[in-house]
């Protein structure tokens, strides 16, 4: 990695950091004439401390490997992205990725202590700490994780672990509304009762789970609630959350064993996809007292622009990941304007509701146009300024989010 950024360095070659190539956002496309830097082979797990909770890691671990890893010594690895299986730490890290548990564990962030990263220029530079607290001078750690590739190649990382969970439990809500699910997750955020999982599936999705999986869904309404409590209190919790859901018009169904480790996994890789359809995804998050009105909002866009939208949410952090359809006609060979412009539209009403345009999968290249309306044009130039630090010649990421008018396109 040293010598690659060295040679990339001198000769003025534009670079592009690859995991697993898993991101949906557009973060790991080279320019013409760029170099793809792979960290695929940068696979092993180097130490796992079970006294001090933590991993060393290289940047190409596979993140559910590390998981299972760690479960080896009764811990876990706690973000847990649907892509574990196939995405690395290092892509996570890279994109601050989230998943299923980050509404009890919080995002990659919140997991990792340390990291090593080579500078645009050969550099290897050691930040963090291998103790869970640490305060000196600033958190370069933190600034590198989600900077998606633009300040550094990060090569690995010491992660923080947690207990396995002694217990955990499930339980399934279904509704007859997209609005009646959302006012059960806003009665159980008031609950104050901390579930490790507040998963929401739309009618569409549970259709697409249907007929890719052969099950049966949809039959039993037209959302689902998917709700997870763990640790030493996990059946309290979940007893609770079923007055909780109860009292709010709800008809809880615990599930248990198999049952259960099923469901979770429909919710994680069980959607399929149509041919010939055009489809965009988004990945949007607003403040979970707005959640119910993100939900209707997204429901009005879709019959505007005439396009099929599915929703999957991480409903406990209100992160909305919204698919907008459309059946491919003859002679298009890109997606329709209407799905563009629902697509703007769902991003630009995250924003008014105090939300953000991206909750986990990162900017890259495709979320960059609603970047300033976002963070404004100061906080944007205060950002391109400290990869100026880093990287002074644009060499990293260079259609990235911090992607200037004159870093862009520059390779020869």
């Amino acid at each position: 990695m040293q010598t690659v950024m060295r040679v990339a360095g001198a000769l003025r070659l534009q670079v592009v950091v690859r995991g697993a190539g898993s991101g949906l956002s557009g973060g790991v496309v080279a320019p013409p004439g760029g170099v793809v830097l792979s960290t695929e082979r940068l696979g092993r797990i180097l130490e796992i401390c079970p006294e001090d909770e933590i991993a060393v890691v290289q940047a190409g671990v596979v993140t559910g490997d590390l998981d299972r890893a760690a479960g080896q010594y009764g811990l876990r690895y706690a973000p847990d992205p649907a892509s574990a299986d196939f995405s690395t730490v290092g892509g996570n890290v890279a994109t601050n990725a989230g998943g299923l548990r980050c509404c009890k564990y919080g995002v990659t962030r919140e997991s990792v202590l340390g990291l090593e990263v080579v500078l645009a220029d050969g550099t290897l530079l050691t930040v963090g700490h291998r103790t869970i607290k640490g305060v000196t001078g600033l958190d370069l750690t933190g600034l590198f994780v989600g900077s998606e590739g633009t300040l550094g190649v990060v090569v690995s990382a010491t992660v923080r672990l947690r207990p396995l969970p002694v217990d955990t439990r499930t339980m399934v809500v279904f509704a007859d509304s997209l609005a009646s699910v959302g006012t059960l997750v806003q009665a159980i955020t008031r609950s104050r009762v901390q579930p490790s999982a507040v998963e929401l599936l739309d009618e569409s999705s549970l259709r697409s789970i249907d007929d890719n999986r052969g099950t049966d869904l949809a039959r039993r309404g037209r959302a689902m609630l998917l709700l997870q409590t763990d640790g030493h209190g996990a059946t309290a919790e979940m007893d609770e959350l079923t007055q909780v859901v109860s009292a709010a018009g709800g008809a809880p169904h615990r599930l248990e064993g198999e049952e259960a480790d099923r469901m979770v996994e429909l919710r994680r890789s069980g959607r399929g996809s149509l041919k010939d359809t055009w489809r965009i995804g988004e990945d949007v998050a607003v403040p979970r007292s707005r959640l119910v009105e993100m939900l209707a909002a997204i429901g009005e866009i879709g019959a505007r622009h005439d396009v099929e939208v599915g929703c999957v949410a991480h409903a406990g952090d209100g992160n909305l990941h919204v698919g907008l359809s459309a059946p491919m006609r003859p002679g298009e060979v890109a997606p329709p304007p209407r799905i563009h412009a629902a697509a703007d539209m769902v991003v630009r009403t995250a924003l008014d509701l105090g939300g953000t345009i991206t909750g986990e999968h990162g900017v890259g290249a495709l979320k960059r146009p609603w970047l300033v309306r976002e963070l404004g044009h100061r906080q944007l130039e205060l950002q391109r300024a400290v990869k100026q630090v880093f990287d002074p010649a644009g060499i990293l990421a260079p259609d990235s989010f911090l992607a200037s008018d004159g870093t862009r396109r520059r390779s020869r």
